[in-house]
């Protein structure tokens, strides 16, 4: 025993993002194995076992799936972004359609974590609150439960977080201009909202090369991006006609009565504001009630998930952030990953607290850490501490609870 913990505390010193990475996955396969249920949405692994075979379009479903593939023209079809479909080929080689979606959920989330720990120790943060900046990034935002559930929307978030950060990570300390590329568009091919956080990358790239290099980096960067745009255009070309990704505008149009759904027209709409605002900033738990008694477990939240500000207070550590370049350009790409969300017709659906929000945390993540860089103020420790709780709280009653 002396031997085995002597040998994991020379790793700690060796390299302490991957000790983190794995307790993050440990954590995650404990919380599995305890009580998180096995995921029904499959999607990506059909998907898989479709690009295995050379198609695009899945099999028939089974009833449980038939809310997330769309039938069109005779063949059904996964909406989401196709990267965890690609990343889970290996799985399904092995395992086919058994294969287990929340496996490389958890391995993501714990890749997530992991570059998030180096992120702030780039930024000299103190250890302790290094940790505590990753406790939040797990369990503060909706990265466990995301990660511990596994379904197709979840995985996907928690793809898109994974290689979001990976992205941001490289262009603070590693600078290759192929590699952030790759990064971006493999967050973009898992949540198409990350698709307009590229430009912020570019312009990052451009304003910390000067006049010589700066050609030379933004053409390394548009020529990287260039096959998976050719690829993405193509995919989208074999599936519904068009270069552009209209499967979340068929599904609004043919199959989601859930809210708004079932009607012409985009999902995308201004009118949807006051609700998305509502969803995000306002949406609070409710007491549990039995004949006007409050009884456990005290608090609950319907499928629609629980508003960022009952759940993630510490977020407001990022506005602190003192000013820089950086922080311009992080806002910018908040803003823009968070845009389409606001617009859209629906905030997530059977959801704990609002997993939308994964699609521009990573981006508020790293302001925190510039927050943090002179010592977190006790206000924001509180408020990561109670973060983490009730992250923790929302995944248990969402498990325990809720059926997804």
């Amino acid at each position: 025993m002396a031997n085995v913990l002597s040998s994991y505390l020379a790793l700690a010193r060796i390299n302490p993002a991957f000790v983190i990475g794995v307790l993050t996955l440990a954590i995650i396969d404990i919380a599995v194995r305890v009580g998180a249920p096995h995921m029904a949405h499959n999607n990506y692994v059909y998907l898989a076992d479709a690009f295995r075979r050379g198609r695009i379009w899945i099999e028939q479903p089974a009833s449980y799936m038939d809310v997330d593939a769309l039938p069109y023209q005779g063949k059904n079809y996964v909406i989401e972004g196709p990267l965890p479909a690609i990343l889970m080929m290996p799985l399904v080689a092995l395992r086919g359609l058994s294969a287990n979606q929340a496996l490389l959920s958890a391995i993501l989330a714990a890749v997530s974590v992991g570059t998030g720990w180096e992120i702030a120790k780039h930024f000299k943060i103190a250890p302790g609150t290094r940790l505590l900046l990753c406790g939040f990034l797990l369990f503060g935002t909706d990265l466990f439960w995301c990660a511990t559930l596994g379904c197709v929307w979840e995985l996907a978030h928690v793809c898109a977080v994974a290689f979001t950060l990976l992205a941001l990570h490289e262009l603070l300390v590693g600078r290759r201009p192929w590699l952030i590329a790759v990064y971006a568009a493999c967050a973009a091919g898992s949540r198409f909202p990350l698709v307009l956080a590229i430009p912020v990358y570019a312009a990052w790239l451009a304003i910390d090369s000067n006049k010589e290099q700066r050609r030379r980096v933004l053409s390394v960067f548009a020529a990287t991006l260039a096959p998976f745009v050719l690829l993405w255009t193509a995919y989208n070309e074999a599936r519904w006609g068009v270069p552009y990704d209209a499967g979340y505008a068929l599904f609004y149009q043919i199959m989601d009565g859930y809210q708004h759904g079932n009607q012409p027209g985009s999902p995308f709409r201004l009118s949807y504001i006051p609700y998305q605002v509502y969803a995000f900033f306002m949406r609070p738990p409710q007491f549990v009630l039995y004949l006007r008694e409050v009884r456990p477990p005290f608090l609950k939240f319907d499928v629609e998930g629980i508003a960022l500000t009952w759940t993630s207070p510490a977020l407001a550590l990022a506005f602190f952030a003192p000013k820089s370049r950086t922080r311009t350009l992080l806002w910018a790409a908040t803003i823009l990953a968070a845009a389409p969300s606001f617009l859209y017709y629906t905030a997530g659906g059977s959801q704990a607290g609002m997993r939308h929000a994964l699609d521009f945390e990573p981006f508020i993540f790293i302001l925190m850490a510039l927050a943090a860089r002179e010592g977190m103020p006790r206000w924001a420790t509180w408020l990561c501490c109670y973060s983490i709780l009730f992250g923790i709280w929302e995944s248990w009653y969402a498990n325990a609870y809720l059926f997804f």
